[in-house]
């Protein structure tokens, strides 16, 4: 139960129901002339009700700007077309309300323009200034008690659904470097088709973790839990940036691998093939992905054994690049490029050797990596 009730839907669902019916017990406590359009406030409460309490302000004061706008262009025009039929009325009034949609301030809530143009001249225009504050009034009413609904009750953070974004793109992140890794030892590497479907799967869990991540940073204004929560929405950012990173370093492998195949080409005249010593550094590179925390502070844990193989890793693809005399091949500078996104990824991931390593143990020369491709 507990966990359902973290699931933003659901979080929603229970918000906007409270809303609703607070709105319309409140609506009903109003004098007779706007009691009785009691059923205008829920309609109001679901409008503000959204997944951040910034975006449930926002909705609110922009749906009652678009439906001011649709109730006032419905009238003008009416006025001025009362010779002309109807029908033209209403398709003159339709117009108008979409160019008016055009105006981005309203965005999402665009829509009601034009809604509430046609209800007003379908209902409304015996008496359209009463209209207009029983529907406007009440559905404000309605809107002011789904942002205070939202504000308190479990006012929304999107962490759940922010953290498994991360997660899934962190765990598709990891396979594509051991699927590039596998690759690369096997020989066979796959069409660049199915490289680019791979690419693309991976591109929309990305782009749903950025989303997600933005949603967050969003979700903290006019929060009362942001402070609360301040460091796991940190970590949610943080996490975020870097699996962009890494991804950034896969697009330049995908180049290398599919267009270059270095275990076909010259690259692997050098001792010990190239294909193997990049595909250890992608094994590495993903065990650091999918760790992204140590188990504990006070020894080395999964985490330091999964850096210290991937420092070791692209030590060895560095020191294999230096020591190759075959810089005029086109592939050698694509393995240069990917080489310097390796140390940067793993830069930005922190990985970090944090105890004292045994005497001899390899380790990577930053400067060589930084000044690899001017070498």
């Amino acid at each position: 139960m507990i966990a359902g009730l973290q699931q933003p839907w659901v979080q929603r669902a229970v918000r906007a129901a409270l809303a609703a019916g607070l709105a319309w017990q409140v609506a009903l406590l109003l004098p007779a002339g706007l009691s009785d359009y009691a059923y205008y406030a829920p309609l109001g409460a679901v409008i503000a009700v959204s997944p951040t309490v910034a975006d449930s302000a926002s909705a609110a004061w922009r749906s009652i700007l678009a439906i001011l706008l649709g109730f006032a262009l419905a009238v003008t025009v009416y006025e001025f077309t009362r010779s002309v039929p109807n029908a033209v009325t209403i398709a003159l009034i339709v117009l108008l309300a979409i160019v008016v949609e055009q105006w981005r301030y309203l965005r999402e809530q665009a829509s009601w323009v034009s809604f509430a143009a046609v209800l007003m001249i379908t209902v409304g225009t015996a008496d359209p200034a009463d209209y207009a504050v029983r529907y406007a009034g009440l559905t404000f009413l309605g809107a002011v008690i789904g942002v205070l609904v939202t504000t308190v009750l479990f006012p929304p953070l999107q962490l759940t659904s922010a953290t498994q974004r991360v997660s899934t793109a962190r765990a598709l992140v990891a396979a594509h470097l051991e699927t590039m890794a596998s690759a690369l030892r096997s020989g066979r590497v796959p069409d660049p088709e199915e490289w680019n479907d791979r690419g693309n799967h991976l591109d929309r869990a990305l782009e749903r973790m950025r989303h997600a991540e933005l949603v967050v940073e969003r979700a903290r204004r006019a929060n009362p839990r942001a402070r609360k929560w301040q460091g796991t929405a940190a970590s949610i950012r943080e996490q975020s940036r870097a699996l962009d990173r890494v991804a950034v370093l896969i697009d330049d492998l995908t180049t290398l691998v599919v267009e270059f195949h270095p275990h076909r080409r010259g690259l692997d005249r050098v001792d010990d093939g190239t294909g193997w010593v990049l595909a250890d550094a992608l094994d590495g590179l993903a065990g650091v992905v999918r760790m992204p925390y140590h188990a504990t502070d006070t020894e080395p844990d999964d985490r330091d054994r999964a850096i210290d193989a991937a420092l070791s890793a692209a030590g060895r693809l560095t020191a294999l690049l230096r020591e190759s005399a075959i810089g005029d091949d086109e592939g050698f500078f694509a393995l240069g490029a990917v080489a310097v996104g390796m140390h940067r990824a793993l830069n930005v991931l922190e990985a970090q050797l944090r105890w004292p390593q045994p005497s001899g143990s390899p380790g990577i020369d930053w400067r060589s990596a930084g000044h690899l491709l001017h070498s």
